[in-house]
């Protein structure tokens, strides 16, 4: 689920309680978490409901100043069933805190490179090193550009990096990517 930024930080700051979303599958469940750029968001409720059945008050929780400007919004998303869904501020993402410890003793190095060897046997291509190379060369790159370079087909290439992210090692830009200061160490005892 996408959240423009100004959202995210009227989520954060709590002006934001609700959204509203049309789609053919769900993308977050009841119960769940969104890791944003602003941090963790927890997803509440999930409610299917018709466009006719918004309230006022719940376009207001939605960022909207009525029903009217929901409505117009409404008029510029992709068809699909409408769901109510109520998000709020969890906290700060913990792969922040976890991009910035380059602290890599032995413990830990085996660690990320046991799950580098884990990504490298799905893609099949032995690829992640490979892009960690490409992505600090690279930086700011579109996804698709570097995809092509690795051999991998975008969707395929963008959750892989995810799981780079998820490790601490890369983190997204406006567009593309770049490695953070844990995959910059990473990198260098790698190519050492």
């Amino acid at each position: 689920m996408l959240i423009k930024l100004e959202v995210l930080e009227k989520i954060k700051s709590g002006e934001i309680t609700l959204q509203f979303r049309r789609w053919r599958k769900r993308t977050v469940k009841p119960g769940g978490t969104l890791k944003t750029k602003v941090g963790v968001l927890q997803i509440g409720a999930i409610t299917p409901i018709s466009a006719g059945e918004v309230t006022d008050a719940d376009a207001k929780r939605a960022g909207f100043r009525d029903v009217s400007d929901f409505l117009s919004w409404l008029e510029t998303m992709k068809p699909g069933d409408l769901d109510r869904i109520e998000v709020r501020y969890l906290g700060p993402d913990p792969r922040e805190e976890l991009r910035s410890d380059n602290a890599l003793d032995p413990t830990k190095l085996s660690g990320i490179v046991a799950e580098l060897a884990k990504i490298d046997a799905r893609t099949k291509i032995g690829w992640s090193h490979a892009a960690l190379s490409l992505i600090a060369e690279r930086p700011g790159v579109r996804a698709e550009a570097l995809a092509g370079e690795t051999g991998l087909e975008k969707p395929v290439f963008k959750a892989s990096v995810r799981e780079l992210k998820a490790l601490g090692l890369t983190e997204s830009l406006e567009t593309g990517y770049r490695l953070s200061p844990r995959g910059e160490k990473l990198l260098a005892l790698l190519k050492a």
